[in-house]
């Protein structure tokens, strides 16, 4: 193909993907299929590649392309992004309407509701329909630029498109609301706690967490959403209302929030609050109110805002999901993992349609922190409407005697040590053998995303463990139909269910085995990457930490985490067994690259031109090489590109080599 041709082709092709992002992500009515929009994708990515020089900072394949930000910058807002002044009540609303009035005496004013998104704020500034900034909202006038992880949410449109004004204006600063949905934030947390991780609180620490990452690709993994509810200094672009500004959000391709609505006066309002606050459990992510806005951009400038906050707007924020209730006991459970948790067991308590019983106080120093003792008084409240949690404890309701809790420095399973490593949270139990472990990993070995055995359920665990019949993963493999049927509650018929279960798992695949075997931070991706790279549930057991480390997407403590698991005898021992018992524990690999890198270590900094951060590490690496993050005499390499940072005068400062991309490639094809 000519260079002419392409440049028409991927012109075609990045308008179709733009056109299907806006239907899938933004009005959600697909008009291809995921196979047809996965044949465009990768068409554009082949003739990116042919033609390099072609590629445009708003093509959808660069959405994670580039390297980890090392640094936030401060941006300064067009307009300062102020916060809100709060109501609770119908009667505090028509209050607001009053003080209106006084500064406007004589005025009828209309409204604008939305939905109060309990995400993360932020500021996108376009340039002739171009997305060429994102920040946060920071402290209301400077924020931290974070272009390149919102470039990662598919829908946010990188390119804005229609009629409606904002398209062909130089310069227009909108803004919104990245949040996680409900449901995604749900999975996403099962996965943490399938990898032994730390669990997110609620969605909105989630979707910041997510925002804030220096790897793009880290944020390109979580599922984020965003509104978009503003449209900068609207007033002097020619719009009359705010209605008209989000109208005009949505013709550019921009995503608001679908239950937004104009009322007519402070009672329509009122009716809104209250309709919404009886829907906010069906909503799909969290809202803690609803924010009313003057709908006149006259009347809001007119009005103007306090250092504070707007005059014209205020958020009416929903009754809190609060109660109290009393603590009968704090037990400490043990995870898959050795981590010992404590969990308080309540007085049952009614908390937004839920009868709460249990509620994790996470860890001992969060216990000691909010000084949870037997019989006390709490306040709990449930988090994003979903996870109950501790807000405070009482303390004027305590009964006399009521002693501290103190945090127990044996496992209550087993009486193994509980050791805290050195800056973790969690006490963890040393003992391989412990019953309370061995429980909790069968239960993720058999889950649905691991080696998936159906009816290997926690009542048969239970039994399983408790009867000495499994000790460890391999010990499924040998169970007999005779000895499952022995079991309470355990027909012939559901017993030979289960033997036929297990059997099945036994080809689930490398990629599955290595996270069903609850390796602590290890999870699907993980997992995924160490059955790619190796090929060979042996070679990973057998692999140094450093080459661990070395695979993009692992990292150090990882690596570490890794190479404890197989350092234990009786985990090298499973491997064995595992293999013994004819589960499958190899997958193919793709030929190996010439190990023409072997023994240089390199440092990249600045941008190439053709190669992302990761891509130039991934080459490296699997070249045999080495990427370190600081230069030093012992340093091979620094690959520079544009714009480069201080590593580059490190290396002239060291007489450390510096090459191009150009040269890494023809050192790495030897």
């Amino acid at each position: 193909m000519q260079r002419a041709d392409a440049a028409q082709r991927l012109a075609e092709l990045r308008e179709q993907i733009h056109h299907h992002d806006y239907l899938y992500y933004v009005e959600a009515r697909p008009e291809i299929t995921d196979a047809d929009y996965d044949r465009l994708l990768r068409e554009l990515r082949e003739l990116e590649t042919q033609f390099p020089e072609l590629v445009t900072p708003d093509s959808p394949t660069q959405r994670v392309a580039g390297t980890p930000t090392e640094l936030f910058k401060p941006v300064e807002h067009q307009v300062a992004m102020l916060s809100l002044d709060n109501t609770t009540t119908p009667d505090q609303l028509h209050e607001f309407e009053a003080r209106l009035k006084r500064v406007l005496p004589g005025a009828a004013f209309s409204y604008v509701c939305e939905p109060k998104i309990d995400g993360l704020g932020v500021a996108l500034v376009y340039e002739r329909g171009r997305f060429v900034r994102g920040a946060t909202r920071g402290d209301g006038r400077v924020g931290e630029e974070i272009t390149a992880n919102l470039r990662t949410i598919k829908s946010l449109p990188v390119r804005l498109h229609g009629s409606r004004r904002l398209a062909d204006l130089d310069t227009v600063e909108v803004r919104g609301e990245v949040f996680m949905p409900r449901t995604d934030f749900d999975a996403l947390n099962r996965q943490f706690e399938e990898a032994g991780e730390t669990t997110f609180a609620n969605p909105r620490n989630a979707a910041a967490g997510a925002v804030q990452q220096k790897d793009r690709a880290v944020t390109a993994r979580r599922p984020l959403d965003l509104f978009l509810y503003h449209v900068s200094r609207a007033d002097t672009l020619g719009f009359a209302t705010h209605w008209e500004a989000l109208e005009a959000l949505r013709g550019s391709g921009l995503k608001t929030n679908p239950r937004a609505e104009r009322c007519g006066d402070i009672d329509a309002v009122i009716a809104y609050c209250t309709r919404l606050e009886a829907a906010r459990d069906g909503l799909g992510y969290d809202a803690d109110g609803v924010v009313v806005k003057v709908d006149s951009l006259e009347q809001q400038r007119r009005l103007g805002a306090t250092a504070h906050h707007p005059r014209w707007a205020i958020a009416f924020k929903f009754a809190a999901r609060q109660a109290t209730t009393t603590v009968q006991a704090i037990e400490v459970n043990v995870g898959k993992t050795g981590a010992l948790t404590p969990v308080a067991k309540l007085e049952p308590v009614e908390l937004a349609g839920v009868t709460i019983r249990n509620v994790s106080l996470h860890n001992e120093d969060e216990v000691r922190r909010k000084d949870v003792r037997v019989g006390d008084t709490v306040l709990i409240e449930r988090a994003g409407d979903v996870i109950p949690y501790v807000v405070q404890t009482i303390v004027s309701k305590r009964p006399e005697g009521a002693e501290p809790f103190v945090f127990p420095e044996r496992c209550p399973a087993c009486g193994g040590v509980a050791a805290r490593p050195a800056g973790e949270a969690y006490r963890r139990c040393t003992n391989a053998a412990c019953p309370a472990q061995v429980k909790g990993r069968l239960q993720h070995f058999g889950s649905r995303r691991a080696m998936d055995i159906e009816h290997l359920g926690e009542s048969l665990v239970e039994q399983l463990v408790d009867h000495g019949l499994v000790r460890d993963f391999s010990d499924l493999y040998r169970l007999t139909v005779d000895q499952l049927a022995e079991l309470e509650r355990m027909a012939e018929k559901s017993a030979q269910n289960v033997i036929s279960a297990i059997a099945g798992s036994r080809e689930r695949g490398l990629a599955r085995l290595v996270n069903a075997l609850g390796i602590r931070m290890v999870g699907e991706r993980v997992a995924e990457l160490l059955a790619s790279h190796f090929g060979d549930l042996h070679a990973i057991a057998d692999a140094p930490e450093e080459a661990l480390a070395q695979i993009h997407g692992i990292g150090p403590e990882i690596a570490r985490s890794v190479r404890t698991f197989f350092a234990q005898d009786e985990n090298r021992a499973l491997v064995t067994k595992l293999q013994d018992v004819g589960v499958v524990t190899t997958q193919e690999r793709a030929a190996p690259s010439p190990q023409t890198l072997t023994s240089k270590t390199f440092v990249i900094t600045g941008t190439l031109p053709n190669l992302s951060r990761d891509a130039a590490r991934d080459l490296i690496v699997e070249h045999g090489g080495r990427v370190v993050s600081a230069v030093s005499k012992k340093t091979d390499y620094v690959v520079v590109g544009d714009a480069p940072g201080s590593k580059a005068d490190d290396a002239r400062r060291l007489g450390v080599k510096t090459i191009d991309e150009t040269e890494l490639r023809a050192l790495a094809a030897g």
